[in-house]
């Protein structure tokens, strides 16, 4: 049997989880909310903490979206 690769497993779990479907799609809406904070250049100390705020949740759906990946994975080997 073939080895599943993450980005296959992105793939198919965008298609076929729509819990995955959401986390990915929130993950984008930050991306693009922060670059456009990060158009400004100088920014507010509201927009600084925004910003931070942001990181924070994008980073949080990264991680929850890599630790479904791997699960998927390791389901799929087995």
């Amino acid at each position: 049997m073939t080895q599943l690769t993450e980005t296959r497993a992105k793939e198919l779990l965008y298609r076929e989880n729509q819990e995955f479907k959401t986390l990915k799609d929130k993950h984008a809406n930050y991306d693009m909310q922060l670059q456009q904070l990060l158009k400004k250049g100088k920014l507010t100390d509201e927009e600084q903490l925004s910003v931070a705020t942001i990181k924070k949740q994008k980073l949080n759906l990264k991680d929850k979206m890599y630790s479904m990946i791997v699960d998927y994975v390791h389901q799929q080997e087995a």
